[in-house]
């Protein structure tokens, strides 16, 4: 696996807040609930991913050796006031700036706690990076926007990170859900339709005994999913209905379903 390079990630986090900022002030109702994160409303996943920004900017730029609080990062609390798109749009926008300032100025080998045991600011550029990229998707659908497409390259890199993710759960917590991701001899097959041959932007992922294991390429699988990448990326987020237009399932679904029910971060 190829990581993209740190200043590629850097500029996608730019372009990732940018595009949250526009939702943030469509005039989109900043009470609406998050359809895939019911728990929240759209303030509420704003305020979320600026913290995130900031939390992973003090890591950063203070070279963390050990987990740092939230509450910490100078501004993570936001806006005093709710509801205030303006001022929400602004604290993301210093956000971002917080984080890539950070980032830049320490490299992607720099040392930095992360909770993945992966301690290097690069860890954190590539998870903000996707961090962005799923939420932004779940504030688009929160505010009843169009979803933009992702760029292949940065949308393939998420793909593997969640995967990553999700047999790095397997390993650590024993009680997490993604445990019962096991179903021996049963696999799935992700195929972005809509890319160049040489980003091989398809995926076999097998659920075996020991945890999934993953690689690129074309094989056949239990179940297929096909369609373009952006869409692949967010139905494999579980952010996508499967029988979204232009999204294709081929064979047995219930690998599929059981990835959608049980696949978290813990």
């Amino acid at each position: 696996m190829t990581l993209l390079a740190h200043e590629r990630y850097c500029d996608e986090i730019i372009r990732q807040v940018g595009g949250l900022r526009t939702v943030v002030t469509s005039g989109a109702d900043l009470a609406a609930t998050v359809p895939t994160c019911p728990d929240w409303t759209l303030e509420h996943l704003v305020r979320h991913v600026g913290r995130a920004l900031r939390w992973a900017g003090l890591i950063v730029g203070t070279r963390a050796e050990e987990d740092v609080p939230v509450d910490r990062a100078p501004g993570a609390q936001g806006p005093a006031a709710t509801g205030d798109a303006a001022a929400l749009d602004a604290w993301l926008a210093e956000s971002g700036e917080v984080v890539v300032g950070a980032l830049r100025e320490a490299g992607p080998q720099a040392r930095a706690w992360s909770w993945a045991g992966i301690d290097t600011a690069g860890f954190w550029a590539r998870r903000m990076t996707h961090e962005l990229v799923v939420h932004g998707a779940d504030a688009a659908l929160a505010a009843g926007l169009p979803l933009q497409p992702v760029a292949p390259d940065v949308a393939a890199d998420a793909v593997d990170e969640w995967l990553d993710i999700v047999r790095f759960v397997q390993r650590v917590l024993p009680d997490a859900a993604a445990n019962e991701l096991r179903a021996p001899g049963s696999s799935i097959h992700l195929h972005a339709t809509d890319t160049a041959a040489e980003l091989n932007a398809e995926w076999l992922v097998e659920l075996s005994d020991e945890g999934i294991t993953w690689h690129r390429g074309h094989e056949k699988a239990t179940v297929a999913l096909r369609g373009p990448l952006t869409d692949v990326l967010l139905a494999f987020y579980g952010r996508l209905p499967l029988d979204a237009p232009g999204l294709e399932v081929l064979g047995d679904r219930k690998p599929l379903e059981l990835w959608l029910e049980k696949a978290t971060f813990g």
